[in-house]
């Protein structure tokens, strides 16, 4: 994604308590999930022109919410996990738009990563907004 005038909210590398996926005997099982999150923002939620928190996008609370998901019991796919990620994310109207990825590693053989990647762009991070409705970690 290539932004014009835009800023960036970057989370990178948050490695996540989390049970993903089925393995059985001798499968080699993931030690870490690492999780990266690009928001694009207003710019005028970074060039400010008194500094706090009430002109700045909070993004504390996301990642509390992204720890609760992600602890929020067994997954069986990463991907219902990032579609969970996604709704959270969009539940902010600050959030115009937002690439997630979600890595696993080791993949085989103590070695390797792999993840998945979602990138939404503003119509379709808005498209997410009305299932959100009705959800209780829905945002004031």
């Amino acid at each position: 994604m290539t932004p014009g005038n835009c800023a960036l909210i970057e989370l990178r590398d948050l490695q996540l308590t989390t049970d993903i996926g089925t393995y059985g005997p001798g499968d080699t099982r993931p030690e870490r999930h690492l999780l990266d999150v690009t928001l694009g923002v207003s710019v005028h939620q970074v060039l400010i022109e008194r500094d706090g928190m009430a002109h700045v996008f909070d993004y504390d609370p996301l990642i509390v919410e992204i720890d609760r998901l992600a602890a929020d019991g067994h997954y069986a796919t990463q991907e219902r996990l990032i579609t969970r990620i996604a709704g959270a994310c969009a539940a902010y109207p600050a959030v115009q738009w937002m690439e997630i990825s979600l890595k696993k590693s080791p993949v085989r053989l103590g070695s390797g990563s792999l993840g998945v990647r979602l990138t939404l762009d503003e119509s379709a991070t808005n498209a997410l907004r009305p299932q959100l409705a009705h959800s209780p970690s829905r945002p004031a």
